[in-house]
């Protein structure tokens, strides 16, 4: 249970954050007496605690969404930025919907190496660095388009790779368009939520069945969901202030870092891949 609700802190601390929460709890598992990697079921069940942050938090955004949305299916004069905003949402989430669903073994099993996630944490990092830097800051969410919410959809995809992060391509994506920070950061908020919660929900749904997920037990689990929920709150509050004045190089810094230490252990043998 101790170690359940320290990883149900570091899901909250990381999720939101462009450092990858799956790299953070691969890597936490490492630390652990038992070295055990927490499991990709795991991870994503944490999740919903977090995208429930995320619901809650933009709860009359998400309501005004959906109203719009659903009124516009009969009514063409409902149509308006919010029921636009309702189907970029939809569509860009069909990529990771669809990769997720036919790699999900791959995902699952190939992709939890050390060394690809140490070498995302790096090469994303960078990425991440250069688009901010160079990406222009002059579009709002009013100016997202079809195109680019496949863009998003696309770069959002890439984060079923540990290491990747959700947030971290998603906003890559966003300040390469020329949106700001503010907006690619709300649109990746956003555009998580279907992705998360469908994925989510169908993990808890295989862990009811065989009742244990990963090396935690159901109990452990939700315990480690709440925790998430509760400290993903309030790093939503603080990350919407902090970029509103700053940049994402500490961040950048930090998983260029961090990716480059597990690497150097990984290669002398202090760790196992």
């Amino acid at each position: 249970m101790f170690e359940a609700i320290i990883l149900g802190i570091i899901q909250g601390l990381t999720e939101f954050i462009p450092i990858s929460s799956s790299a953070h709890l691969r890597l936490a598992g490492e630390v652990f007496p038992n070295a055990l990697d927490p499991g990709a079921m795991f991870t994503a069940i944490t999740q919903i605690g977090t995208e429930l942050a995320v619901l809650i938090y933009f709860r009359k955004d998400i309501v005004r969404i959906i109203t719009s949305w659903i009124a516009s299916l009969t009514d063409k004069s409902a149509r308006n930025q919010d029921s636009r905003m309702g189907w970029l949402i939809i569509v860009g989430s069909v990529p990771i919907v669809v990769i997720g669903y036919l790699a999900q073994d791959f995902i699952t099993n190939e992709l939890r190496s050390l060394w690809i996630i140490a070498s995302m944490m790096v090469i994303f990092g960078l990425l991440l660095g250069a688009a901010d830097r160079y990406g222009s800051r002059i579009k709002d969410l009013s100016q997202l388009n079809i195109k680019h919410g496949i863009l998003y959809g696309i770069a959002q995809s890439l984060a079923l790779i540990p290491g990747v992060s959700r947030s971290g391509a998603t906003i890559a994506m966003g300040r390469l368009l020329g949106y700001s920070r503010e907006a690619a950061l709300r649109y990746s908020f956003l555009l998580a939520l279907p992705a998360v919660f469908g994925s989510g929900f169908y993990q808890l749904k295989s862990a009811l069945s065989d009742d244990q997920v990963a090396v935690y037990s159901l109990p452990e689990t939700f315990v480690a969901t709440l925790i998430a929920f509760i400290v993903g709150y309030f790093v939503i509050a603080w990350l919407l202030k902090f970029i509103t004045t700053r940049s994402f190089a500490p961040f950048i810094i930090y998983r260029v870092l961090l990716g480059t230490v597990v690497l150097v252990l990984l290669a002398t043998g202090v760790l196992q891949p």
